[in-house]
């Protein structure tokens, strides 16, 4: 232990050194509770560095005594920033939408992210709730349990995959709070249908299996959760930039809307996700996100915005930019009354006329592809762009998802586990924390 002390000290050195160069920080935090029932609060910061690279890594995993309220939450916040020397830099916090989270971060000073695969998830709990799929999922269950909880019925399974040449895989049971496993659950069964029909054949058992109309309605479900899985795996990435959560929610907009071919139970999942899918997108923080979207060189067309929304997003960062504009003090040089009277009758001109020509030539850039980096666009493009390469080192390191405090979290279940749950809170946080600093080193 004590060569992982020193060990812990001097990473946490390094990456302090790191953060003291950084101008603007993204924060994502969420709480765990370990396997002894400790409850535990994981921050992790992420950042562009100098040469448009995107970094991450983990502060802590800070044991909690108190109960979660708001202004208890925000002083844990608080805290975490403090020891690391990064109130100042800190530019926002993503939570999930719990409402005591959502509360604390208010009370700061600092602005709020919601989680948007949290509010994708809801939005197919609730919509799979009120359609016409209940029934057919529920019988889907029932199978999958038949194939999971014997290991007979699951080798008649294999057996019957190898007869009908079909790929040897077992099946997969959906859980509430493990995102897009509903969607694999069906897509494992509605694709080994056949051996799963001839495995029961052979065998004695009470199992009501899916009418044809059921198994057609698990088709199209599959075909409904594929668009939100891809948008749930896409914003979660923490390896590039993933501030295209409104293009990403057009998309699914897009996706869900009603056609003539449809079934009316298809048309009432449709309509029911785009209705809780819109309310919840008002608590986004879409100020913010409008920002982040017209600054990345992906999106910066605004096509996911309505065309009378668009323009308003250009005049707020051109009122960004001259808020941006450094202003002389009396102490540095004369005043701006004087400067403006020498102007009079010059060529040169102000710093609030020289915001409007670097817009304009930054909308007159062609966008890029959706596969392209933003930021090796931005490396690239920061000299020809110096005001707004700023903004871009703020806005474009946010991350639209919690994802990195649930991996972190995943690898505290690992050391936190049933033989070692009498680890100390101290011996926790060094345990995880290096383990995700020392991980991205041997990636790098």
């Amino acid at each position: 232990m004590t060569k992982i002390h020193e060990l812990y000290q001097n990473e946490k050195e390094k990456r302090k050194e790191v953060l003291a160069q950084v101008n603007h920080i993204a924060l994502t935090g969420d709480h765990w509770t370990s396997v002894n029932n400790n409850n535990y609060l994981g921050v992790t910061a992420h950042f562009i560095s100098d040469t448009w690279e995107l970094k991450s890594f983990a502060l802590t995993i800070l044991k909690t005594e108190e109960r979660h309220f708001a202004e208890a939450c925000k002083e844990q916040f608080l805290s975490v920033a403090r020891k690391w020397d990064i109130e100042g830099k800190t530019k926002t916090i993503g939570t999930d939408s719990a409402r005591n989270l959502v509360a604390a971060i208010r009370l700061t000073r600092y602005e709020h992210m919601n989680c948007v695969a949290h509010m994708v998830q809801r939005s197919v709990t609730v919509s799979l709730a009120e359609s016409g799929f209940v029934n057919a999922l529920a019988k889907a269950r029932k199978v999958v349990g038949h194939f999971k909880h014997s290991p007979a019925n699951a080798a008649e399974l294999q057996a019957q995959q190898v007869s009908l040449g079909k790929k040897q895989e077992p099946l997969i049971q959906d859980v509430p709070t493990r995102w897009n496993s509903t969607l694999e659950m069906v897509k494992r069964v509605s694709r080994n249908k056949e051996a799963v029909i001839a495995a029961l054949d052979n065998q004695d058992h009470k199992l009501v299996l899916p009418t044809a109309a059921e198994w057609e309605k698990l088709q199209r479900l599959e075909t409904l959760l594929e668009p939100c899985r891809y948008v749930t795996e896409l914003l979660g990435g923490e390896a590039y930039v993933s501030t295209q959560e409104l293009p990403s929610l057009c998309h699914l907009r897009l996706k869900m809307e009603a056609c003539d071919e449809d079934p009316a139970y298809v048309v009432r999942f449709k309509t029911k996700f785009k209705e809780d899918l819109a309310s919840r997108q008002e608590q986004l923080n879409n100020a913010w996100l409008q920002i982040a979207t017209v600054l990345d060189p992906r999106f910066k067309d605004l096509k996911c915005l309505p065309k009378i929304d668009r323009e308003a997003v250009w005049t707020t960062l051109e009122r960004m930019l001259q808020q941006e504009s450094p202003r002389k003090t009396h102490d540095d040089g004369p005043s701006r009354k004087k400067i403006s009277l020498l102007q009079m009758g010059s060529d040169s001109e102000s710093e609030d006329e020289e915001v409007q020509p670097a817009i304009q030539r930054y909308r007159a850039e062609p966008t890029i592809k959706l596969e392209d980096c933003p930021l090796r666009w931005w490396a690239s493009h920061s000299g020809a762009h110096e005001k707004l390469a700023s903004l871009a080192h703020k806005y474009l390191a946010t991350p639209a998802t919690t994802f990195p405090c649930e991996r972190l979290f995943s690898v505290a279940g690992h050391i936190v586990n049933k033989k070692r749950s009498a680890l100390l809170s101290e011996n926790v946080n060094k345990l995880v924390c290096l383990s995700n600093w020392l991980k991205d080193d041997e990636a790098q």
